[in-house]
């Protein structure tokens, strides 16, 4: 059951992700498919989320100890790594459009 949420989490949180760095993104050539998007939500989503932990770390843990990783300072939803993941998922949108801009050519 844990691999289904998994799988669920990933994709709702892909497009969400993916979706608000399409509407970050600069520039106004909106040439990516939908599922290119998702994409690069995922993509986002996992990069943004280990470039926040190798930068600022998870305060308080210890590695290997339950939890390293995936709890920080806010009890709560950490918002800064949500804006750590919409802006990777920005430069992959930017990216994914540039190069179908250099394939359609």
């Amino acid at each position: 059951m844990g691999l289904i949420w998994f799988c669920i989490t990933t994709l709702v949180g892909g497009t969400i992700i993916g979706l608000l760095g399409k509407f970050v993104a600069p520039g106004w050539k909106d040439n990516i498919s939908f599922l290119t998007t998702i994409v690069c939500g995922i993509v986002g989503m996992i990069v943004g989320s280990l470039l926040y932990y190798a930068i600022f770390g998870v305060s308080g843990r210890v590695a290997g100890e339950p939890g390293y990783g995936w709890d920080n300072t806010s009890r709560g939803i950490d918002w800064w790594r949500h804006v750590w993941q919409i802006g990777t998922a920005a430069i992959a949108v930017m990216f994914a459009s540039a190069t179908s801009i250099a394939r359609s050519r």
